[in-house]
């Protein structure tokens, strides 16, 4: 299992371009075929893959997912958690966002 906290994002976009390459081998398709089916352009694919996209944006990458048939890896990568108590303030609301109290100097 690797550990990528200490990759930075650039480092991180560029191991998952060539990742992408080797899924989109791995299911017979060219870049232009993947072009055909994400609307994106041969281009952006090819510099994806290449590791010279510093960063693509989150919708690329899910078009991307789906052409190569992975969008399913997303429960993986990010699983829905099970309710937590701590979510809830004290009048049995749903907390909508964080907020720390002010401690006094």
């Amino acid at each position: 299992m690797n550990d990528f906290f200490d990759y930075s994002a650039p480092e991180l976009v560029r191991m998952l371009g060539h990742r992408f390459k080797d899924y989109r081998l791995r299911t017979n398709m060219t870049q232009k075929e993947i072009a055909e089916a994400t609307g994106l352009t041969i281009p952006t694919i090819q510099r994806f893959e290449n590791g010279l996209s510093n960063n693509i944006s989150l919708g690329t990458f899910l078009l991307l997912l789906k052409a190569v048939g992975c969008i399913n890896g997303l429960d993986d990568l990010m699983p829905e958690q099970p309710e937590s108590p701590y979510l809830y303030n004290d009048n049995n609301k749903k907390a909508q966002r964080v907020r720390h109290k002010k401690t006094e100097s």
